[in-house]
């Protein structure tokens, strides 16, 4: 497999690089519009847009491998409960921001629409 190549089975690892400015604090956000996974129960996939805020502290998210790493998730079986929590605690254990929150707005399925939030604040 070479660099431009993807396989959703291989793990993907997030990696960070130094915050330019450290001066400051500062907001990014990221939109993550296809994001899918598979249901655990039923095996059908899902589908939804991921949204990340964060402040950085002393690292900042390298983009490359926050794709790859989203995309690897269309593969696993997880609930979106599961998922949202998941991104955000692999997130914060990579860059240690002051704050981050991850947002799940998942498709609607048997006719409920779905938003889970889950929010990190460096104390």
């Amino acid at each position: 497999m070479n660099e431009f190549e993807f396989s959703p089975d291989a793990p993907a690892s997030l990696e960070v690089f130094e915050n330019p400015d450290q001066t400051r604090r500062y907001s990014i956000e990221f939109t993550c519009p296809e994001w899918t996974a598979l249901c655990p129960r039923s095996g059908f996939p899902d589908f939804g847009i991921i949204k990340i805020k964060y402040e950085p502290k002393a690292s900042c998210v390298e983009l490359k491998s926050l794709k790859l790493y989203i995309n690897s998730y269309r593969n696993q079986r997880i609930f979106h409960e599961a998922a949202v929590n998941k991104i955000l605690t692999e997130l914060v254990e990579a860059c240690s921001p002051w704050s981050m929150v991850v947002e799940g707005d998942f498709n609607v399925r048997g006719n409920i629409k779905t938003i889970i939030r889950a929010e990190h604040i460096n104390k």
